[in-house]
């Protein structure tokens, strides 16, 4: 009975099938599905029914998008033109299209990610089934995926990340079905949603010209090859020419060494920091300029992708190895070749960017989501070869012998059990799962005055909240620290002068100083919180650290026996007079009338 317990077993899991219709795939791919579902769910419900709540990285990306629902929001401002006119044409597209059906793009950006899911679900699902035709591995590929994605938040961003994962797979389906035109429009899509991707396409393409046979590599004399690769690398070169051609109002970007000029690369704490001169492990493996091999993934998963290579090299012990090295039915050679292949891409275009510092943007954008498929591809055919290894190992013995066979069913059936339970429960044994970076906005008042404000109000403020009031109160601000990407001198230059200007006249004892600086940006509110006028605020607020002598003179003021202008205003138990200038006050927030303070 346990002989044939293993054996159904092994054969439910295990059997190759390629056919959606197959009752088989289509279990397995539902099951994929519905997780993946599952997964997506969770996330959305994180966001809750709460109005003001957004995702940490769709401050920057989406905030802007109002414009599509009201072209009248953020009148000649500096930082949704800027991030308007970075975002990529499909991204804006997709939410463009979604505002013309009535769908507000905060609302969007929440359940962009569940259908993203389930997409990315798909393609994975066919993909693993391309290189291993068994259903259970392609729905563990599936499930490992979806954990690594919930452990960051990649496609809950709802930001042009959101798309890398879909459009790699993509790639990866439409190279192994060799399809010319396939891989045009995906490195098309690519070059749409999330630029970078088209160099990993584009560098993979050269490796379908030769042929590892014979211990020796060949030129292919396959013209289906050669097709597929002259038509890859047009579209690549024809999706590009854009970005090469355009002429950008906010440009050049930084050199290497102007960067290395500018603080805030290097600077501890930074939001932007790229150099690690006394870390070089961090520099290379963990920073924005490092590999970021398998980041965010399960450590399962990094344990058994990283435990394919040896096991190919065991075919014994595993004898699904002699299948996939032998039986094309089983395991076609050219496709599974492409994960290495991706890798190699992948490292060259780190290596380009590296050389072409900010030009090709981070080098890191060129291997943490690619090594992320990759592994994760690995990682389910390891489990496979495992699975299969421990099943068979238990039906090594004829079913009719006694003694050792039953102690082998039994513990090859807790092998089988433990490995995949080690696999698919892991988001039970973590404390945070999926990843979401959800930011809650809790200053209602604040933000439904603000709302009231004519729409080319502009806002100044060091406070922390500054972040969240593009997104919630469709009303601009001088600056804040969510908008301190430095990356662009024409964006960047203006900003930093903003940010300077801001300490200063926030923390100056002359109101000369402080009218001549409202007067020159249009300045019509200012936002104080409570504990601005102490010394620990200025020194805890990382993102003006780099602004080295505003900070210190802002200190030796906060030091001194006379206050700064402002300051009486978040004291207003001195003084009676200043209250008539106070719009609000409400959870250790202040807000001014610009206007009132310049009067005054």
């Amino acid at each position: 009975m346990m002989y044939r317990l293993l054996s159904r077993l092994h054969r439910g899991l295990l059997s190759p099938s390629q056919r959606l219709t197959a009752p088989q795939t289509f279990f397995w791919l539902a099951l994929s599905l519905a997780i993946a579902l599952a997964y997506g769910l969770m996330a959305w419900q994180q966001a809750g029914t709460a109005d003001y709540v957004i995702q940490d990285d769709a401050r920057q990306h989406v905030f802007w998008m109002q414009r599509f629902i009201n072209p009248d929001l953020f009148p000649g401002d500096l930082i949704a033109d800027y991030f308007q006119s970075v975002a990529p044409a499909g991204y804006k597209t997709v939410y463009w299209v979604a505002a013309q059906v009535g769908i507000d793009p905060l609302a969007f950006h929440k359940i962009l990610p569940i259908g993203l899911n389930l997409i990315t679900a798909a393609l994975c699902f066919g993909v693993s089934l391309q290189f291993l035709p068994i259903p259970f591995v392609a729905f563990i590929a599936t499930v490992l995926l979806g954990q690594g994605l919930g452990l960051t938040d990649a496609i809950v961003s709802a930001t042009p990340k959101a798309f890398v994962y879909p459009l790699l797979l993509l790639f990866l389906w439409v190279m192994q079905r060799r399809s010319p035109w396939g891989v045009a429009v995906a490195i098309a899509l690519q070059g749409l949603f999330y630029p970078q991707l088209v160099f990993i396409s584009a560098a993979m393409l050269p490796f379908q010209l030769v042929r590892w046979q014979y211990g020796r590599l060949w030129f292919t004399q396959s013209r289906g090859d050669r097709q597929l690769v002259l038509i890859g690398i047009g579209v690549a070169f024809l999706s590009l020419l854009p970005y090469a051609l355009q002429t950008n109002d906010f440009g050049p970007t930084l050199t290497a060494a102007e960067a290395r000029q500018l603080p805030e690369f290097s600077l501890e704490g930074s939001r932007s920091r790229y150099f690690y001169d006394d870390d070089p492990a961090t520099y290379w493996l963990k920073g924005r300029s490092g590999l970021r091999f398998a980041t965010a993934l399960t450590p399962a998963t990094n344990v058994l992708g990283l435990l394919l290579p040896g096991l190919m090299l065991l075919p014994k012990a595993f004898p699904l190895v002699r299948q996939i090295r032998e039986t094309v039915a089983c395991f076609d050679v050219a496709r599974i070749a492409l994960l290495p292949q991706m890798l190699a891409a992948s490292l060259v275009m780190f290596g380009a960017a590296h050389i072409l510092l900010f030009r090709l943007h981070l080098p890191s954008r060129y291997t943490q989501h690619s090594f992320r498929v990759v592994v994760t591809l690995a990682a389910a055919i390891a489990l496979g070869l495992l699975i299969d290894g421990a099943l068979r190992w238990g039906l090594s013995e004829s079913p009719r012998s006694k003694g050792i066979t039953g102690v082998k069913a039994i513990a090859s059936l807790g092998i089988t059990a433990a490995l995949t339970i080690l696999v698919l429960a892991y988001p039970a044994l973590t404390a945070q799962f999926p990843i979401t970076a959800y930011q809650t906005g809790t200053a209602t008042e604040l933000y439904e005055l603000l709302q009231a404000q004519p729409p080319e109000a502009l806002i100044a403020s060091l406070s922390d909240e500054t972040d969240n009031l593009p997104s919630f109160t469709q009303r601009s601000v001088l600056a804040a620290n969510e908008y301190a990407i430095p990356y662009h001198q024409g964006y960047y230059t203006e900003f930093r002068q903003r940010v300077k200007d801001l300490i200063r006249a926030q923390y100056t004892t002359d109101a000369s100083e402080l009218a001549e600086i409202i007067e020159r940006y249009g300045i019509d509110m200012w936002l104080l919180d409570r504990r601005a006028f102490e010394p620990a605020y200025v020194r805890d607020r990382p993102w003006i650290q780099p602004y080295e002598q505003e900070v210190n003179d802002a200190l030796e003021v906060l030091k001194g026996e006379e206050q700064p202008v402002l300051a009486t205003w978040a004291r207003p138990r001195q003084v009676n007079a200043p209250r008539r200038c106070t719009m609000l006050r409400k959870r250790g927030l202040i807000l001014l009338d610009a206007d009132c303070v310049v009067e005054q």
